[in-house]
């Protein structure tokens, strides 16, 4: 079994502790939203008994138009991100794409995460380890899981092991992913704490033209499997009207629906735990 990976001085993932959900909007709307939106999922995770990590970038840079919304920036959205987590307590999660947004990020963040889409930046991932601060990698879309190796030992020789590896699906063929559940058990034989992301899993990358669409409906038998191959993390975007949802609006699993969903992972772990 992996060694446990802190998060906070009390709370850490893997290692036999309990399943952590990261759970939140794709991108900060507004500080309302996200204020609000944190204090749901809390809500909802502490009653299905799921430690939380509550996600939200400040920054979407690579959405697939000009026209799409980004986000608040860095300033503003740690600024957003710094208040969620000093009015709920609860550890905070966003993505950098730049060496330079690192420092500042980590002033700020508990988990530093790295998108699918640069996973591969050596310079992006040695400036995010310099801070210290537990990572999140995703693993890219494009990448076979045992081309993760090299990723964690670039993250390794700047001296840190607080590392998270992300599984968010595979290309397969144009515009849409598959899910691959022979890379958990390959990635988790890394030695670091593994991650499901249910709902970039179910994205069909640039369906729509100028967004990406997807298939929600997916979203729960998926995390539902990749629980009982094993996983340390749940990873889930979740939004309390996905249909107005400023980005990933197609993927991402609606507010109500996520009690729902946590009883039945909840009860697959339990299943998988007492099995062991």
């Amino acid at each position: 079994m992996n060694a446990p990976v802190p998060i906070t001085d009390s709370l850490s993932v893997g290692g036999g502790k309990p399943l952590l959900l990261i759970a939140g909007p794709c991108v900060i709307e507004s500080e309302a939203h996200c204020l609000a939106l944190s204090e749901k999922i809390k809500s909802t995770a502490d009653e299905h008994g799921f430690p939380l990590v509550f996600k939200a970038s400040f920054d979407k840079a690579n959405r697939t138009s000009v026209r799409s919304y980004r986000g608040p920036g860095l300033d503003k959205g740690l600024e957003i991100l710094a208040r969620v987590r000093r009015e709920t307590g609860l550890p905070v999660l966003s993505d950098i794409h730049e060496p330079a947004q690192a420092a500042p990020a980590a002033e700020v963040l508990d988990v530093i995460q790295i998108p699918a889409f640069l996973c591969r930046q050596t310079d992006l991932l040695l400036a995010a380890a310099a801070t210290g601060r537990t990572l999140n990698i995703k693993k890219g879309q494009f990448l076979a899981p045992g081309d993760a190796a090299p990723i964690i030992e670039k993250v390794r020789s700047a001296g840190t092991s607080r590392l998270l590896l992300t599984e968010r699906g595979t290309s397969f063929g144009y515009n849409n992913l598959v899910v691959d559940l022979r890379s958990l058990p390959i990635l988790r034989s890394f030695g670091v704490p593994i991650v499901f992301d249910a709902t970039h899993s179910v994205q069909l990358p640039g369906g729509q033209g100028e967004r990406s669409g997807g298939q929600p409906e997916f979203i729960e038998p998926l995390a539902r499997a990749a629980t009982a191959v094993g996983i340390d993390a749940l990873f889930l975007e979740v939004h309390d009207d996905p249909s107005r949802a400023l980005s990933d609006a197609s993927s991402a699993l609606p507010l109500d629906c996520l009690g729902s969903l946590l009883k039945k992972v909840r009860a697959v772990d339990a299943a998988i735990r007492e099995s062991s």
